[in-house]
């Protein structure tokens, strides 16, 4: 699998580079150091914990449109 290394952009292999992603375990270093610095972050949750302890969970169900079941049904 080829990709660019997250840090430096330099093209990487999987199948020739040891620390792939990244293209050197410099690079590697350095995005470990980026997250303990916390330069980077996980997003915020996007429902509430208490919610899903709780098995409150706000589903919608969307009603499927007519044309999609027609389209089945020979009968119709």
């Amino acid at each position: 699998m080829k990709r660019k290394c997250p840090i430096c952009k330099a093209e990487t292999d999987s199948t020739i580079h040891a620390d792939f992603p990244f293209c050197s375990e410099r690079c590697r270093d350095r995005d470990l150091g980026n997250w303990a610095s916390e330069k980077y972050a996980v997003s915020e949750a996007i429902f509430d914990e208490d919610d899903v302890a709780d098995n409150e969970r706000n589903t919608m169900v969307l009603p499927l449109d007519d044309d999609l079941e027609s389209s089945n049904d020979p009968e119709r």
